[in-house]
This record gives C-alpha cells, structure tokens and sequence, in this order.
C-alpha cells in the first residue's frame, strides 16, 4: 500500500517508516535525538480508566524499545455521539494521566474527533542520545533472546469480552498490560544490548522475525521457556481466539519453522498482544547482567532462545529442554 509513495530522504531521520522499527528518530544535534510514535485503539477492558492506564502503557512502550526517554504526550481520540456518556471518556482519560505522571511525561492536551467507535491512544515524543539509539536491527549470531512479560493478552482480553475470565484473571491481566517497560528498559540500557523491540499487534513471532529480517540473522525460540499468562491456553482451547491472531499466523507462516510445537501454542506465539514485554538479544556474556538488573527493578526476564547465522530472515521455533535457555543462561553467567 505504500509501496507507491514517495521516500523520506534527509539525513536527519536516523530511524524512519522503512524499517520495522517500534518509532522514528530524528537527530537534533551531535548529542540529540527526538524519538517519536504514536498508537491507539478500540478498547480492550470494560473498565475505563484501566483502559486509558493500558493505553498509555501500550503508546509509551514505542518510546522505551528505542531507549528513549519519554517527555511529553498528546492524547488522540474518536469518540461516539449519543451512544456512551462522556464520564466514559473523562475516566479514560484520567487512566492515561495517572500512567503519564507515574512515568514523569507531561500531557500536552490532545484532539478528538466523532466517530463511530470509541477509539482512544496517546501520540509521545521523546529523546535519546543518536549513538544510543537501540533498534530491533542489532541482533548478531549468538546473541540469547530475552523477553520481559509473558504472552496471552490478546485470547485473554478475547476471553473476557466473552465473559469466560473470572476476576482474578481479569485483574491479572488488566496489571499486565497497565505495566509499563520502562524499568526493563533501563536494565536493557544499563547492560548495553544488541537489539530491542516490544512485542504487540503481530505477536512474539511476528516481532522476532521483524527483528531477524532487520538483523539478517536466524532465530532460534525455545518454546518451551516461553512465559504465558494463566489461563491462556485454556483460552485459547475455548475457541477465544481473535482476528488478529489469524492475521498473523497467515503473515508468519512460509517465514517461521514449527519444530515438534504444539496448535496450542503455536497460536500464542501469533497472539496479538497489547502492551506486551520487551524481546531484547544480548551478548552471551551479559545475559546473567541483564537478568539481575531486571530482577533488581522488579522486571521478571526469561531467556527464551537466541539468534544463530542459519537462514537471515527466518525463526525457528523448537519445543525440547525447558531448562535449555536456563543453561544458557547459566553458561554466559559463568
């Protein structure tokens, strides 16, 4: 679709639409970058004002998977006349605000339009240093896969809107997606990674094989040592599977090898996710760094592969040892 527009060419965007990255950078100056994206969407929660929470989280994380810093915000919204009271929108919005000052952005106002579903997100702006700029295109062979949230949300929140999630696996969820990356994000910086991206809209495969492709490297995901939220698969066994999952799975499917992996759970990697964790490849030599620096934050990280010189472009997904990242991890620790 955008194949027959025209290219951005300045010098000053160091990171653009061309690439699969998570937002665009464009230097400032020799010590200055502004780093910049936007995202909004249909409500995902019945509350309101978890939903504002979760959708700045989800806007925030484009920012945090660049290494940048998040200064500023501006909300982006399409509202529906006469079908929702506006004290809907009012509490979103207070959602959106609590998330922003807990992480020290500073609303800027924003624009709203009628339409004819409630649609709501964030437009963020923030900075990082042009040689610091971190990019899901770094991955090199060798390089241990780490990822910072467990997988799920999308069948979960399917789930939910079909009233087959009880209250404690609401709230779980709810304070999955609510819970921003920046703490992973600092850990990821502190021990210097190779690559960085989140992990939302196209689920943990399509994410990885954005960063294979951009890496032009093969990698290599240890299903087993993959973290799923509770109740996920048996969502997923319900039938609570949404659109998008098969979306992905169809955009995925001549790129990613299935190795002795289960239906189960070769639909949760495809799982569209929102506000998702961090998926980060880190030199072997710094993964024990990287795992107690997110320990240390709070940040639960789970090795979950690698990358390898194999097919550039590709991810294989193999189902063996769940204690196979774990010795990794401890062979790099050593």
């Amino acid at each position: 679709m955008l194949a027959e527009l025209p290219e951005v060419a300045d010098p000053r965007l160091l990171v653009g639409s061309g690439s699969f990255d998570d937002g665009a950078v464009l230097q400032l100056s020799d010590e200055l970058a502004l780093v910049q994206s936007v995202d909004f969407f249909t409500p995902v929660v019945d509350t309101p004002f978890d939903f504002g929470r979760i959708a700045a989280a989800n806007a925030l994380s484009d920012l945090y998977a660049m290494g940048a810093d998040p200064l500023c915000a501006m909300a982006v919204c399409a509202f529906p006349k006469g079908t929702l009271p506006l004290e809907v929108l009012r509490n979103t919005l207070a959602g959106g605000l609590e998330v922003l000052r807990a992480e020290g952005v500073v609303p800027m106002g924003g624009h709203t339009v009628k339409g004819p579903e409630f649609t709501y997100g964030l437009a963020v702006t923030g900075t990082v240093h042009p040689a610091r700029v971190l990019s899901n295109a770094g991955a090199r062979p060798a390089d241990v896969l780490v990822l910072t949230k467990p997988i799920g949300t999308g069948v979960l929140g399917t789930a939910l809107k079909r009233g087959e999630l009880g209250a404690e696996g609401e709230r779980v969820l709810v304070e999955t997606m609510a819970t921003t990356n920046r703490l992973a994000s600092l850990a990821c910086r502190e021990v210097g990674v190779h690559a960085l991206t989140d992990v939302t809209g196209f689920g943990l495969l399509g994410h990885a094989l954005e960063m294979a492709v951009a890496s032009g490297v093969e990698l290599l995901l240890e299903t087993s040592c993959v973290p799923v939220l509770p109740g996920a698969v048996e969502a997923v066994t319900s039938g609570a599977v949404p659109g998008g999952l098969h979306a992905n799975r169809a955009w995925v499917a001549d790129k990613v090898r299935f190795d002795g992996v289960g239906e189960v759970l070769q639909q949760l990697l495809v799982d569209p996710q929102t506000s998702g964790g961090l998926l980060a490849a880190v030199p072997g030599d710094r993964v024990g760094a990287l795992l107690a620096a997110c320990t240390g934050r709070g940040v639960h990280a789970v090795v979950i592969g690698h990358a390898q010189a194999g097919a550039p472009g590709a991810v294989v997904c193999r189902a063996g040892d769940p204690q196979a990242a774990s010795r990794t991890s401890s062979q790099a620790r050593t």
